[in-house]
């Protein structure tokens, strides 16, 4: 638990605040393919990930996910559900062998939002989440597939490290052989270069941010 205080939110806890926080507190562990809530879910924990790779989805009416956002070690998850006492947007499934910290929401409410600097790490995770949302927006109206791949390679290029190309594909919103021509483009163009173990390194970062 003394880790908790690497975390924003809760940096500036004083020791009696941070063992109230303990009491309030568990930390889950969380297999790969596991579901961490479904879509349409109330909401009673507020979640910390504090380990591994969490992705949000939602489902369309042909049972096909779209790509929401991913989250790393450090992040509130979904906490406008909390905030807003309504069921979750969207599924979160953990794409590797994770932790987080899961909070009682009510016991949180009622002993910490009068902290200052709590409610403002909060209002910083909303601001941050509205940005995704905005995200989210231009990728799937204004950007190419091309222009998709290319930035996510340039703002997560080590995921390729850990990620199967079917679980990047499904972060884009992609076929995983629209996603294996796009990258094959890119290395015969000389964009890229991937090593006998999926390692992808840039090599020419300008014309990949062009296509932005």
């Amino acid at each position: 638990m003394e880790r908790l205080k690497n975390i924003a939110i809760f940096s500036k806890l004083n020791d009696a605040q941070f063992e109230k926080l303990k009491k309030i507190s568990v930390i889950k562990k969380y297999n790969a393919k596991e579901i961490l809530f479904y879509e349409g879910d109330a909401p009673v924990y507020l979640y910390v990930l504090l380990q591994g790779t969490l992705k949000v989805y939602k489902t369309n009416h042909k049972g096909q996910q779209i790509f929401l956002h991913e989250f790393y070690p450090g992040g509130l998850v979904a906490e406008l559900a909390n905030f807003e006492n309504i069921p979750y947007p969207a599924t979160a499934e953990f794409m590797s062998q994770s932790e987080v910290l899961r909070i009682d929401y009510k016991a949180l409410e009622k002993d910490f939002f009068k902290n200052p600097d709590i409610s403002f790490e909060i209002i910083k995770s909303l601001i941050a989440k509205h940005k995704i949302l905005i995200d989210v927006i231009q990728k799937e109206v204004i950007l190419t597939a091309d222009a998709k791949v290319a930035k996510f390679i340039l703002e997560n290029s080590e995921l390729f490290d850990t990620l199967k190309n079917t679980q990047i594909a499904s972060l884009l919103n992609l076929t995983p052989e629209t996603l294996s021509r796009t990258l094959s483009k890119f290395k015969a163009s000389g964009l890229i270069e991937m090593d006998e173990k999926h390692a992808l390194h840039i090599v020419n970062k300008g014309a990949l941010e062009i296509m932005l």
